[in-house]
């Protein structure tokens, strides 16, 4: 049987805070299993507070952190196991980050295209300038840019909804299987959200890439995913079908979440 796209199995990750006289353990992940398919592309929304664990959670999806506990595979790998430099690009080409501040995610003094560039020649392994340029272009217009506009252009050249499809479209070089994208709108306009999160699914169903959504707005996820996790302090209360868990919620913790979403139907 093909393994599965991506499958996490009782992850947990452990941090020690305090000093050397008041160390203590602190549970970010505690004991997370899920997975995601390889035969079809899905969006799955990851929905906590500050603090749930679900950003934690995302860097151990990315290799960038190491779990305390459990194991996660990818396409039936281990993350653990991935050490070498070319395991490591391969697995970089397979799974690409969206992060949540898209001005934090370019340095102010480089030009943006050479984001672009550097993903299309180091990670998609492209070679000569053509294809470089192409595929950045190619990538920028499944984004509804062009090259010919963010050419040469700086960050703060650009608006904050601009630079988050520049990243979403820096993702898009190496055609991944898997996008875990970690609060891809909290730092965009209100009124850029929706289109950001409409692209987003968009792009799952012309691409076929899936997409692991972080985020603590039930809104966007309602909108965004097929099936939802709902963590509280580092553990899963509540998982599902998307509209059956939104629209039904049984956990405490996750019909509080609902409550907190404002309904449209309020008048001032």
């Amino acid at each position: 049987m093909t393994p599965p796209l991506l499958a996490v199995s009782q992850v947990g990750r452990t941090y020690a805070m305090g000093g050397l006289l008041s160390r203590r353990r602190v549970h970010a992940v505690d004991g997370i299993s899920f997975e995601m398919p390889s035969d079809k592309s899905e969006i799955m929304a990851v929905i906590g507070e500050s603090g749930s664990g679900k950003t934690t959670l995302a860097r151990m999806i990315l290799n960038m952190v190491l779990p305390t506990r459990g194991s996660i595979r990818f396409c039936g790998t281990e993350l653990s196991s991935i050490r070498r430099t070319h395991d490591r690009l391969a697995f970089m080409k397979r799974v690409q980050p969206i992060f949540q501040n898209p001005f934090e995610a370019f340095n102010p003094l480089k030009q943006v295209d050479r984001y672009l560039f550097m993903t299309a020649r180091h990670i998609a392994g492209l070679q000569s300038v053509t294809q470089v340029h192409n595929a950045a272009d190619h990538a920028l217009r499944k984004v509804g840019l062009s090259l010919a506009e963010v050419r040469k252009r700086f960050p703060h050249e650009l608006s904050g909804g601009q630079l988050q499809r520049i990243a979403i479209a820096r993702a898009l070089i190496p055609a991944p299987a898997l996008i875990v994208a970690d609060e891809p709108v909290s730092m965009v306009d209100a009124s850029l959200r929706l289109s950001i999160v409409n692209l987003l699914k968009d792009l799952r169903d012309e691409t076929g890439v899936s997409i692991l959504y972080i985020t603590h707005d039930l809104a966007t996820a309602y909108s965004i995913s097929d099936r939802i996790l709902i963590l509280r302090r580092g553990r899963v209360v509540e998982a599902g079908d998307a509209r059956t868990v939104l629209d039904n919620p049984q956990h405490p913790y996750s019909i509080m979440l609902k409550a907190a979403v404002p309904s449209p139907d309020v008048q001032p």
